[in-house]
């Protein structure tokens, strides 16, 4: 099949899905809202940015980390991640018409059998925008949030959500609580939908466990710096949990140079038990994944999150938010706990319980694995994924 994607094409989650569609050999396209330079071959890359991607991302014409690349860095440092937030969502529709004129010359060109949007600010808007014929076949991917912190953000977010599932032939979902909620935004009872995680699967010869008697008290915050993540809850509870066990090491991923967690640390004086890290790769995820003894995903808005599948793959005992969406992989007590987003002690609580209880961590690793082993190792999903867009060709 000849597949166009539209996607964030800096994205972990959207690569991989985009990979493994050019490694079952389909002819693979990319129109990117944001500039990129993917790793793996395309057959082609269009550049479309859309809500001020064309500030962000690698530039191919750039030296990694040159001077253009550290101003970008230093801006998006300067605004707090929830300005930005709310300046994408009111103003970022603004630059949809543009590029919804560019993305319809390059499906004009193509004439791919499927464009599949992979979320839907701002890439599942632009192809509702720019596809005004029945053809080709339109799948949008929905990714955590997009239903409950963008879409009713403002009237013009929710206008252009629901346009954006009525144009949908099909959908795809990381939890089943968004194809429920996709129905009260507009897609149609008719349309098909499929449950897979949001990044086709996990790789469970990657994200495979370590014995864990070698896991030291290492507590691994995988989220970064995003608007829905309550990480004022998780830092706040550090101290608490080192007046019971001082050993105790927390890792934030995504959190080296970021003014806010900086000022966490420094406030709550506990740089000697912190280490903010950059991004990593997905094999020092792993590696992290199987060293730490507890993961933490504390939000107020979330589907299924890969890092959290990630780390029940490399049986990491989970300690998340108590939302809807995670009750799908999560009953509390048993392979998990789940908290309140914003209450630090009832985190620090779980926190200890979680270091406290090596029995219940064994007990819920060998849970997890079997879980993602039968709902999403990779094959088995993509297998799946690749069924579903085959309907959809023929529908």
């Amino acid at each position: 099949m000849k597949l166009l994607f539209v996607a964030d094409g800096r994205s972990p989650i959207a690569l991989n899905w985009i990979r493994h569609c050019v490694h079952l050999g389909h002819e693979v396209h990319l129109a990117s809202t944001y500039p990129c330079q993917p790793e793996f071959p395309l057959a082609s890359l269009a550049i479309i940015p859309a809500a001020f991607g064309e500030i962000a991302g690698e530039r191919k014409d750039e030296q990694p980390g040159g001077s253009a690349a550290r101003r970008r860095a230093a801006f998006r440092r300067l605004i707090p991640v929830g300005a930005r937030t709310w300046l994408r969502q009111f103003a970022g529709p603004l630059t949809l018409p543009r590029a919804a004129r560019r993305l319809r010359e390059v499906v004009a060109a193509l004439k791919p059998d499927i464009v599949h949007a992979m979320r839907i600010p701002f890439e599942g808007m632009l192809a509702a925008q720019a596809l005004r014929s029945p053809a080709p076949a339109l799948l949008v991917s929905v990714w955590g949030n997009d239903f409950t912190l963008h879409a009713p953000s403002n009237p013009w977010m929710g206008w252009l959500t629901r346009q954006a599932l009525q144009r949908a032939d099909g959908l795809h979902t990381d939890c089943a609580r968004d194809q429920k909620l996709a129905r009260r935004w507009g897609f149609a009872a008719g349309k098909p939908g499929i449950v897979l995680p949001g990044n086709g699967g996990i790789d469970t010869a990657l994200f495979a466990p370590a014995p864990l008697e070698d896991r030291l008290p290492l507590i691994l915050n995988p989220r970064g710096i995003r608007s829905y993540v309550r990480n004022d809850t998780f830092f706040q509870a550090i101290p608490l949990v080192l007046a019971q066990q001082s050993e105790a090491r927390f890792l934030c991923v995504g959190m080296a140079g970021e003014a806010q967690a900086l000022r966490w640390v420094d406030q709550l004086q506990i740089a000697a038990a912190v280490d903010l890290l950059p991004r990593q790769a997905p094999a020092q995820m792993a590696d992290l994944f199987r060293r730490a003894q507890v993961v933490v995903s504390l939000t107020e808005h979330d589907g299924t999150p890969n890092t959290l599948l990630e780390a029940l793959a490399c049986g990491c005992y989970p300690v998340a938010g108590d939302i809807e969406a995670l009750r799908e992989w999560i009953t509390p007590g048993r392979n998990g706990r789940l908290t309140p987003p914003g209450d630090p002690p009832a985190l620090a609580e779980a926190l200890l319980a979680a270091l406290q209880s090596p029995a219940q961590r064994l007990s819920a690793a060998q849970e997890n694995r079997r879980l993602i082993e039968q709902r999403a190792e990779l094959r088995v999903c993509m297998a799946q994924a690749e069924a579903f867009y085959r309907s959809l060709r023929y529908n």
